[in-house]
C-alpha cells in the first residue's frame, strides 16, 4: 500500500493532484486502459501472482467480470475483491480498479434480472419504470463491485435496417432524452453529489452513429451540423444536463470523413465546449485500432493513440493496446504530457467520487439478497406487459377464459427461452465468446471462469399462456423456425390449430451477435420482413379459419402488411426478457390493459427509409402526386401508436403563452369513455409555423402514462420551456425565435387530437443546448363522468 495521503475529507481536487504529481507514466498509461478479466486466469482458475505481474503499474478498468463467465455472483464479487486487494495492496500507489459491465436490458451477468431489450423499455412511454428497473441492474452491479456501467444507449433510431435498433430508446430525440434521463438517474444515483451510492454510467455512441450509410453497423454517417445538435446529440444534452452522467462513449463511425474516436470537434468541441460534459470518455471496443486497421487515418498504433488523445478520448477499452504507446510518445514530443495528465486526472477524479479509494470492497455474504427476487421479477413482469404494444384488433382480444376450452400456441418464438433475449442479454451475449451460437442450458457448475450458458427462471409465451388460462386445454407446435428453409412442421402446426377456439401465433427474430442471429450488433438487414417461413405459418393457420392472433417477438421494427392482413390482432413483444411470456399473456388475457406505445414507426416497406414522425417540412411527402410511384409515404404505424382495450376522450385543450421569454403550458382532460379501466398515454406534439430554418413538421414535446376508471377523468398539464422551442438558426446559434407555434395533444404522431396555434412575440433570445429545460408535467384530478 502506498504512504499518499488518503484523507478523505480533503477536497476531491486536492487528492487528484497530490496523486498525480506522485505517478510516472507507465502509471499514468495504466490508469487509461484496461485488462480483459481472462488475462487473469490461468488453467480455468483465478491466478494471484499473474494478476500481480499484470498489475505492477495499477489499471484503469477490468473488462466484464459477469459477461464473459459463469460465476455466480457471490463468486464474482470475490473475485473483484481479490483484484481490489491486489492492486490497493501491491502497487506502489494503491490506485483501485473499476470493473466495467454491460446493462442495456439487466445487468448482463449469471443471476441478473433480465428486463425487457431497452426497445421494450421505450415502448412503455413509462420513465418511473425504467427507474425502477435500472435502480433494480445498479444494486446488483454493486452488490458484486461493479462501478462503470456501458449504458444506455442513446442513438436515436431512424433506420430499421440498423441491427442494433433494439438497444436503442426508438426515433424521438425527447423519448430517448427523457428515458435516457430516468435511467441514468437511477444508475448513478448522485443524490449526495457523488457516486459514492451508485455505478458510473455510459451514454452511448457519440454521435450519429445509428445513421450510418445503408443502416450498415460501422459504416460512415453524412449528417449535417443542425442535424447532429438537433437530433443525435440532444439525447446525450438532456442526460448531461438533467441527470449529470458520468461517461461517454465514441461512436465506430465516421461523420463528414472524420471518425469520432479522432475528432476534436465532436469529442471537445461539441461534447464538452458546446454541452458542458465533465465526465470521462471511452472507447468503444477497438475504436482506437480501428483509426489504424479500418479508417485507415493512422500510420500506425501510436499515432492511433495520439489522435485519439488529442481528440479528448480519455480511455482505450477494453484493453490497453495503441495506449502502451504514451510514453513514447510523451518522450518524443508527439504528445504532451499535459493531455495525458488532464484524461488521468478524469479517471482519478471519478474513482475517488466512487469511493473506491475510501472502501472498494464489497460485502460477499450480501450479495445473493439482490439477485433475481420475487419482488424484482415482478417488475420484469410488469415491464414485459407495459412494453407489448398491441397494433391491430377485430375484437378478438382480450381473451375471455370462460369462452375458450381449447387454444393453439404455435410458432418459432413461442417455447424459446433463447428468443426472449436481446442481443446485449446474459446468456446471449456469451455466444461471443463461445464462438457459435448453440441450445443454452442450464447448468449447476459454480466458480466457472469460462464462458457458460445459464438462465435465470425465463417464462416463454406458452409457460405464461398455459399459466394465465389455466383449465383451458392449451396445446402447442413449433410449425417452423425463425429462419429460411425450416418449414417442415407447419403442417403438423396447422393440424394442431383446427378444432381449437384461438390460434396464437408467435413468431420474430434471433436477436445477437452471431450469424445466425438475425438483429443484433452486426446483423443489419435489407429486408425487414419476418424471416424463414413465419409468413407462411401465419397464412396457412390464418386459411383455418381459427381467430388467429399474432404475436411479434423481435427487437427489429418489421414491415408486417403481410401479417396485418392474415391476423385478427397483431401485437408486438420486442425482446421481453425474463418474464415475457407472463407479461404477454396478461396483456393477451387482458389481466392488465394493453398499454405498449410504438417508440419507432413501422413502414410499410423499407423503400421508404427513413421515415419517422419527426421529418423535416417537404420530407413527409413526395413531389408531385404526394407519394412514391408504388406506394404513399405514409407508416403502417405510426410513432406512439398503440392500441388499448377500452376508448379515451380529450377535451378543455388550453394553450398559454404569448412571448419568446417565457414558457408555454399546454393542457387538457383526458376521460376514459369506456367500459373498463385502461392505461391512456397521451402525446405533447408541437411545431413551428414558419421559422429561419427548415423545422419538423411535428415533433414531441411531451407525454404521460395515466392509468384511468371507467369514466374517470385527468387533467394533465405540460410546462414547455421557451428553450425546448429553439432552433439552430442559419448563424449556428440555439436561439428561440418569435412567430406561431402549433400544439397538439394525440394519442399518437398521425392520430387526431387537440390543437391550436399561438403566436409568441418578441425579441429572439439566444440560448445555448447546455440550458435547455426540460417538459414538465403534472397530473390532477378530473371530473368523473
Amino acid at each position: 500500500m502506498s504512504s499518499i495521503d488518503q484523507d478523505p475529507a480533503k477536497p476531491v481536487a486536492q487528492r487528484v493532484a497530490d496523486l498525480l504529481g506522485r505517478m510516472t507514466i507507465e502509471e499514468k498509461t495504466a490508469q487509461l486502459g484496461a485488462i480483459w478479466f481472462s488475462e487473469f486466469v490461468r488453467d480455468d482458475g483465478f491466478d494471484d501472482d499473474r494478476a500481480t505481474e499484470l498489475l505492477t503499474n495499477g489499471i484503469g478498468q477490468v473488462t466484464r467480470i459477469g459477461a464473459s463467465t459463469a460465476l455466480r455472483p457471490e463468486e464474482s464479487a470475490a473475485i473483484v475483491n481479490r483484484l481490489q486487494r491486489i492492486a490497493m495492496e501491491t502497487t506502489r500507489l494503491g490506485i483501485p480498479i473499476v470493473v466495467h459491465e454491460e446493462a442495456v436490458g439487466g445487468y448482463s451477468a449469471r443471476g441478473a434480472t433480465v428486463f425487457p431489450q431497452a426497445i421494450g423499455l421505450a415502448a412503455t412511454f413509462d420513465p418511473d419504470l425504467v427507474a425502477e428497473a435500472a435502480t433494480i441492474m445498479r444494486d446488483q452491479m454493486m452488490a458484486v463491485g461493479a462501478r462503470h456501467n456501458l449504458s444506455p444507449v442513446l442513438d436515436v433510431a431512424r433506420d430499421p435496417r440498423w441491427g442494433r435498433l433494439e438497444e436503442t430508446y426508438g426515433e424521438s430525440p425527447e423519448l430517448c432524452g427523457v428515458l435516457g434521463t430516468a435511467y441514468v438517474r437511477a444508475m448513478q444515483n448522485t443524490g449526495e453529489g457523488t457516486l459514492a451510492r451508485g455505478v458510473v454510467c455510459t451514454g452511448k455512441h457519440f454521435l450519429g452513429y445509428s445513421m450510418s450509410v445503408g443502416g450498415r453497423n460501422h459504416a460512415p454517417v453524412q449528417l449535417g451540423p443542425n442535424e447532429l445538435r438537433e437530433v443525435y446529440a440532444e439525447p446525450f444534452a438532456a442526460t448531461i444536463r438533467d441527470a449529470g452522467l458520468a461517461s461517454i462513449m465514441n461512436s465506430y463511425s465516421a461523420i463528414d470523413g472524420i471518425p469520432c474516436a479522432s475528432s476534436p470537434a465532436i469529442l471537445t468541441g461539441l461534447l464538452r465546449d458546446e454541452l458542458g460534459f465533465d465526465g470521462v470518455v471511452v472507447a468503444d471496443y477497438w475504436a482506437v485500432t480501428q483509426l489504424r486497421n479500418n479508417h485507415k487515418t493512422a500510420v500506425d498504433d501510436a499515432a492511433g493513440a495520439a489522435q485519439a488523445l488529442l481528440a479528448g478520448l480519455d480511455v482505450e477499452l477494453p484493453s490497453l493496446d495503441f495506449y502502451r504507446a504514451i510514453p513514447e510518445l510523451v518522450e518524443d514530443g508527439a504528445l504532451p504530457v499535459s493531455v495525458v495528465d488532464t484524461s488521468v486526472s478524469r479517471v482519478l477524479t471519478q474513482k475517488f467520487m466512487l469511493g473506491l479509494f475510501d472502501d472498494p470492497f464489497v460485502d460477499e455474504d450480501a450479495v445473493t439478497a439482490v439477485f433475481d427476487t420475487p419482488a424484482q421479477r415482478s417488475v420484469a413482469r410488469r415491464a414485459a406487459a407495459q412494453s407489448v404494444v398491441l397494433l391491430t384488433n377485430d375484437g378478438v382480444l382480450p381473451l375471455d377464459r370462460t369462452m375458450l376450452r381449447r387454444v393453439a400456441v404455435v410458432g418459432p418464438t413461442a417455447d424459446d427461452r433463447r428468443l426472449l433475449q436481446g442481443d446485449y442479454h446474459y446468456p446471449t451475449h456469451q455466444e461471443i465468446s463461445m464462438g457459435a451460437a448453440v441450445d443454452m442450458l442450464p447448468t449447476s457448475d459454480a466458480g466457472a471462469l469460462t464462458p457458460a450458458y445459464h438462465y435465470t427462471d425465463h417464462i416463454t409465451p406458452l409457460a405464461g399462456l398455459r399459466s394465465a388460462l389455466h383449465g383451458v386445454d392449451v396445446v402447442h407446435a413449433r410449425g417452423c423456425g425463425v429462419v429460411a428453409d425450416d418449414a417442415d412442421d407447419i403442417e403438423s402446426a396447422v393440424a394442431t390449430v383446427r378444432g381449437s377456439d384461438v390460434a396464437i401465433v408467435c413468431v420474430g427474430g434471433r436477436s445477437g451477435l452471431t450469424v445466425d442471429a438475425t438483429v443484433g450488433e452486426g446483423r443489419d438487414a435489407v429486408d425487414l420482413d419476418l424471416t424463414g417461413s413465419q409468413h407462411d405459418l401465419i397464412a396457412r393457420v390464418a386459411e383455418t379459419g381459427v381467430p388467429t392472433i399474432v404475436v411479434v417477438l423481435s427487437g427489429r421494427a418489421h414491415t408486417l402488411g403481410r401479417v396485418v392482413h392474415h391476423a385478427n390482432a397483431v401485437l408486438h413483444a420486442w425482446c421481453p426478457g425474463e418474464e415475457g411470456g407472463h407479461g404477454i399473456a396478461d396483456v393477451l388475457t387482458g389481466a392488465v390493459d394493453a398499454s405498449g406505445r410504438l417508440p419507432v414507426s413501422l413502414v410499410k416497406h423499407v423503400g421508404q427509409i427513413p421515415l419517422h414522425h419527426d421529418q423535416r417540412a417537404r420530407a413527409h411527402e413526395a413531389a408531385f402526386h404526394g407519394g412514391y410511384v408504388d406506394e404513399d409515404v405514409e407508416p403502417l404505424f405510426d410513432f406512439g401508436h398503440g392500441l388499448s382495450y377500452t376508448t379515451f376522450e380529450l377535451s378543455e385543450l388550453t394553450v398559454s403563452g404569448s412571448s419568446t421569454d417565457r414558457p408555454v403550458t399546454v393542457g387538457v382532460t383526458v376521460t376514459n369513455t369506456g367500459d373498463r379501466g385502461g392505461v391512456a398515454v397521451p402525446q405533447l406534439y408541437f411545431s413551428d409555423r414558419v421559422a429561419s430554418t427548415i423545422r419538423p413538421r411535428r415533433q414531441l414535446g411531451g407525454f404521460v402514462r395515466l392509468t384511468l376508471d371507467p369514466g374517470a377523468s385527468r387533467r394533465v398539464s405540460w410546462t414547455v420551456d421557451r428553450t425546448k422551442l429553439a432552433l439552430i438558426d442559419p448563424a449556428r446559434r440555439w436561439t428561440t425565435e418569435p412567430g406561431a407555434f402549433t400544439f397538439s395533444v394525440r394519442m399518437s404522431s398521425a392520430a387526431d387530437g387537440l390543437s391550436e396555434t399561438i403566436v409568441l412575440e418578441g425579441d429572439p433570445i439566444a440560448t445555448r443546448q447546455r440550458d435547455i429545460v426540460a417538459t414538465t408535467v403534472e397530473v390532477t384530478d378530473g371530473v368523473e363522468r
